[in-house]
């Protein structure tokens, strides 16, 4: 199946356009993350999180008033149903203290709306700063192993480029949780275990578009002079265009459909795994083949391919 029989684009010229684009991203992402940081999840920042339903309707403005004056800090949000909020708060004590808070000073402000403690999820700040040590090596972990098979595939310049458009796509998403964090109730993009995954998955998705993009221009550069490169790089990015644009696009109809419909708990990682692949895609036919050629340019040297 392709959606376009024939294209002819020239991606190879506007490479540098592409460039700027990904800088433009990259920098604003990293001056946030230096600024703002990044709205940690409770995985990875310690504290507990509380489920509270009301008898009827609650006024979450009220709630978070009643939590404030009570002394317990946090975020307070709607949780699914108009009668179910969830409290996200740094209280490192016992459980049993922060319910007992909880269930009375509601109770004493909110008596003609009954409320119940649902459950409470509580980790220490030991045990998240090992959650949080434990997910940088695994994506880090992740990123190795990747360069080891692209390097092994190929060879060290399509390696290298496939591990720096990962970097790239990884590194604008979380630039984005910066930016974006906290300013929606509705979205808080909290960085937690599940977003972990999503980078993982990123990753994995990236390097297949660009694999896929790589096969392509191997099966046609054997044997070429380096006068032919920049004409069989945008041939073959423009003959696997319509695979690229059916999978991703497949793929991001299905999370944009669980962004939409899922609860506040799966958003988070249906926006990173969304805009991840939106990205993925771009890289794969603007940064990663592009960088080898300039690579190449500046080498001056024929591309040597390993194996079928």
């Amino acid at each position: 199946m392709r959606i376009f029989q024939k294209t002819n684009f020239n991606f190879i010229k506007h490479r540098r356009i592409a460039y700027a684009i990904s800088l433009l991203l990259l920098v604003s992402g990293m001056v946030s993350l230096v600024v703002r940081g990044l709205n940690y999840g409770l995985d990875f920042k310690g504290g507990a999180e509380v489920v509270i339903r009301f008898e009827k309707t609650v006024d979450i403005a009220m709630v978070r008033s009643i939590m404030k004056d009570a002394g317990v800090n946090g975020a307070v949000k709607m949780y699914g149903l108009e009668n179910t909020v969830l409290l996200s708060t740094d209280f490192h004590g016992e459980t049993a203290d922060l319910k007992s808070m909880i269930v009375s000073s509601l109770g004493d402000r909110l008596k003609s709306n009954p409320s119940e403690v649902v459950s409470i999820q509580a980790v220490g700040p030991s045990i998240a700063a090992d959650m949080k040590w434990a997910a940088l090596k695994a994506l880090l972990a992740a990123l190795v192993g990747i360069l080891l098979y692209v390097g092994f595939r190929f060879e060290y310049k399509f390696a290298t480029a496939g591990v720096v458009a990962i970097f790239h796509d990884v590194l604008t998403v979380l630039g984005l949780f910066s930016l974006l964090g906290g300013l929606f109730d509705f979205m808080p993009l909290e960085v937690d275990q599940g977003i972990i995954a999503a980078f993982l998955t990123i990753a994995g998705y990236s390097i297949t578009d660009t694999v896929v993009v790589y096969d392509r221009i191997r099966e046609r550069i054997r044997g070429q002079k380096p006068s032919e490169y920049e004409r069989i790089f945008n041939e073959s990015m423009n003959q696997t265009l319509s695979r690229t644009i059916i999978t991703s696009g497949t793929t991001m109809l299905s999370v944009l459909v669980l962004f939409i419909f899922a609860g506040p708990a799966i958003r988070g990682f249906a926006f990173a795994m969304f805009v991840g692949i939106l990205v993925g895609t771009y890289s794969s036919i603007f940064v990663a083949a592009p960088l080898v050629f300039d690579w190449q340019k500046r080498s001056k040297s024929p591309i040597k391919l390993r194996g079928a």
